[in-house]
This record gives structure tokens, C-alpha cells and sequence, in this order.
């Protein structure tokens, strides 16, 4: 099974309605996964998150696409192939 990420943007964000110093968005995600001889793309809208107070507008794009980024990981090490285990 393969999978990779065709494309990543960064939808929309602003600050969090209660929480001070967060800010919440959403990045929609392009990908391709093959399975099995068939092949699919499809999109994923990922809501992100980040605690980041008052900084510059590209810092809080970068720890929103940080936070998509480690979603995406946990994704792909579910969707791999596991490791054969040696027999005991």
C-alpha cells in the first residue's frame, strides 16, 4: 500500500472563539493512495490548532501546517505496511 500527499493549503484560520492565545483553522489535503492494484485521490479537510499567542501571521501558518503536518504522519504509519515480525 502506498501513500503520499499530493497537495497541502491552508484553508481559513482565526482565533479561537474561547480560548486565549490559540488559534484553529483548517488545512484541506490532496491524497493518493494505492491499495491493492487500485489507486484513489481524495481530499481531507483536517481542522488544526495552535497555541501560539500573538505572533506574525506567518508563524501562525507555520505551526498550523506543523500541526496538519504531524496529523498527516500519524495517518500515513496507520495506513503503512507493517513491519514483518521475526517468528519466535
Amino acid at each position: 500500500m502506498s501513500f503520499e500527499v499530493l497537495a497541502c493549503q491552508l484553508m481559513h484560520f482565526g482565533p479561537h472563539a474561547t480560548i486565549a492565545g490559540r488559534m484553529t483553522g483548517v488545512v484541506r489535503v490532496r491524497i493518493r493512495e494505492q491499495f491493492q492494484g487500485n489507486v484513489t485521490e481524495y481530499g481531507l479537510d483536517l481542522p488544526v490548532r495552535a497555541d501560539c499567542g500573538k505572533v506574525p501571521h506567518e508563524q501562525v501558518r507555520t505551526a498550523l501546517l506543523t500541526h496538519a503536518a504531524h496529523q498527516l504522519n500519524k495517518l500515513k504509519a496507520r495506513h503503512s505496511d507493517p513491519l514483518p515480525a521475526a517468528a519466535e
